[in-house]
């Protein structure tokens, strides 16, 4: 842990842009404290309580105040009115430019990143490898305790449609040819072999989706290579270039969002209640097996 926190405090503003949604622990160190740049922790469940974080950063909280919980599913979107007020409390302004980790990898930033695009901000991109990677390069951590105080930030949301997506877009996904829905579930869980962790889901997978577990497209924690990911993407989707994610509650599916997107498509959509809604007894059409809907060309 470094305890130089002053090297920091001299900065300029950030001026530079992002190099794409996805930044290297490098990059990051070599900004660390300028204005303008927010570091967010997004981590979740389990894998949040870590003893360190990297210095300055603030939690963002996809269990707590950054999910819907007027209804039953877990980790749906709050409303843009939400978004605002805990962007705000986090001191996160329009103009600034933020970077999304977790304790994992990429694991539950990327849902962080995803959640910021829909409501209208760009500025975002994903730490490769998350804490891992910046603990294995013996950049600057700082022990963890109550969120450092921030003043108020001015962002606003501004919600983009398409980006999440309810049951009926994904009912006419799958019966439309330009598109593709991808599974990012376990192939176990996909097929129906292996119960889901939930109670009481139906076990299985639309019909017609496809299944790409996101970790598969990762390395020790750290996205594949572009070329890697087209080609594990055109393996599935064909000529498709809309792609809709699923996954067990809308954290994984934006994983493969973050693939596909640096794989170079562009038409990006996530499926908010994934199989935690799709799986509940009702007239939702579940098959098992471990065949999908390949590529239509």
């Amino acid at each position: 842990m470094s305890d130089d926190v002053s090297a920091y405090g001299s900065r300029e503003d950030l001026t530079d842009p992002l190099p794409g949604p996805l930044v290297g622990s490098d990059w990051l160190a070599a900004r660390l404290g300028e204005r303008g740049l927010v570091v967010l922790d997004a981590s979740v469940g389990a894998h949040r309580g870590s003893a360190h974080r990297i210095e300055g950063a603030r939690p963002f909280d996809i269990d707590g105040a950054l999910s819907d919980h007027s209804g039953p599913l877990p980790h749906t979107m709050p409303d843009a009115d939400r978004f605002t007020e805990e962007l705000r409390a986090l001191g996160v302004d329009d103009t600034d430019t933020v970077v999304v980790y977790d304790c994992v990898g990429v694991y539950s930033s990327a849902r962080a990143w995803w959640m910021l695009r829909a409501m209208g901000f760009d500025r975002v991109a994903v730490l490769d490898g998350g804490l891992p990677a910046w603990t294995d390069a013996g950049l600057p951590l700082e022990s963890a305790g109550p969120a450092p105080a921030v003043k108020r930030g001015d962002f606003t949301a501004r919600p983009r449609a398409g980006l999440v997506i309810g049951s009926e877009e994904v009912v006419a996904a799958l019966a439309d040819p330009t598109a593709a829905v991808i599974d990012a579930r376990s192939r176990g869980r996909f097929s129906g072999a292996v119960a889901e962790p939930r109670p009481g889901l139906r076990a299985g997978h639309m019909p017609g989706a496809v299944n790409l577990p996101f970790g598969e497209i990762q390395r020790d924690g750290r996205m594949r290579p572009a070329q890697e990911l087209r080609a594990a993407f055109a393996a599935l989707a064909g000529e498709r270039k809309r792609l809709l994610f699923s996954c067990g509650s809308g954290v994984t599916a934006c994983v493969l969002t973050l693939g596909a997107e640096l794989a170079g498509y562009r038409e990006l959509a996530v499926y908010d209640g994934s199989w935690s809604e799709w799986g509940l007894p009702s007239e939702l059409p579940v098959v098992t097996g471990a065949e999908g809907g390949g590529p239509r060309r």
